[in-house]
């Protein structure tokens, strides 16, 4: 077995076909498969399942990934090691759902970026489920997401709590909601609303409240940071984490405001998510330690524990 066969597999999972990362690999198509049946062959399992129409990575496949994505990752790392080793500049790959932007994300960069500047970070917003697949295929070091009680984690990952909140009803500070001490999902419901769109967890939280009666949408935004940026534009209201709108720039800066909701409303927590491993690469285990200083310094501060699975 060799490292480049598992590459190979790896890359046909990211670029989602044997043409797209034969291009990127800069291989000719039949020399990358004929490199993953080979893999198959040493393995005596079927990787690829190829189609006419094309090839994906299939359900035995699938299961093995976690471990070639560990195999991989420990790959990566000495090579890292070795390029740091001689002074050269590695990616920190961090994703995140936009409630953990501006609260964690941003001040522990900043931190981080000063005192290792050969090392970039790369950011990236995105949703919850591709957070975790790509944490699982090694193809990010650290995740953020946002759970509700009873959201299970995979198992391969590791988990813990950073900041504890309640969903809150995010309105321009000149509406008539702020001057609400509490506002209930029937007021809500008379309201323009900005909704998060499918795949978010306030999106699922919302058709839980409003159950067959939703509210009247007015835009369906993609993520806490643009559902914020489109409250201040006068669209609507919207339901957000509360430590995704406290020390905001907009709430700063007095155009946003939350607003209690009223009735039982359940628990969100923002994770750190990441593979689980016995040795975690230092420049991975420092990042982590400044966001869970910085979580808990953030007057929502979670009581640290896991919260894998």
């Amino acid at each position: 077995m060799r490292i480049d066969q598992l590459e190979h597999l790896a890359a046909v999972t990211e670029h989602g076909s044997l043409r797209r990362a034969a291009e990127h690999l800069h291989l000719s198509q039949s020399a990358l498969s004929a490199s993953i049946r080979g893999l198959e062959r040493e393995l005596g399992v079927t990787l690829l399942e190829r189609h006419r129409a094309g090839a994906r990575v299939s359900e035995e496949g699938q299961d093995l990934l976690p471990i070639m994505a560990e195999v991989l990752g420990g790959v990566a790392q000495l090579r890292d090691a070795a390029r740091h080793g001689r002074g050269a500049s590695r990616t920190l790959r961090v994703g995140t759902v936009h409630a953990g932007t501006s609260a964690l994300v941003v001040p522990a960069a900043q931190e981080f970026s000063a005192r290792h500047r050969a090392t970039t970070i790369d950011v990236a917003t995105m949703l919850q489920a591709e957070i975790q697949e790509r944490l699982l295929e090694g193809r990010l070091e650290v995740g953020l997401v946002n759970v509700l009680p009873g959201d299970d984690i995979p198992a391969a990952l590791e988990a813990v709590a950073l900041l504890a909140g309640r969903p809150v009803v995010c309105c321009r500070t000149d509406d008539a909601l702020a001057g609400q001490e509490s506002i209930s999902v029937d007021d809500l419901r008379e309201w323009p609303y900005v909704s998060s769109r499918p795949g978010y967890l306030m999106h699922r939280l919302t058709q839980r409240l409003f159950g067959s009666s939703q509210p009247r949408e007015t835009f369906s935004a993609d993520g806490a940071d643009m559902a914020k940026l489109l409250v201040a534009n006068g669209a609507g209201a919207a339901v957000l984490p509360d430590y995704s709108i406290h020390g905001d720039p907009l709430e700063s800066a007095g155009v946003i405001t939350a607003r209690p909701l009223s009735g039982p409303i359940p628990e969100v927590r923002m994770l750190l998510v990441r593979r689980r491993s016995d040795r975690v690469p230092r420049v991975i285990a420092e990042f982590e330690a400044i966001i869970r200083r910085l979580a808990e310094g953030h007057p929502q501060h979670a009581t640290p524990r896991s919260a894998a699975g």
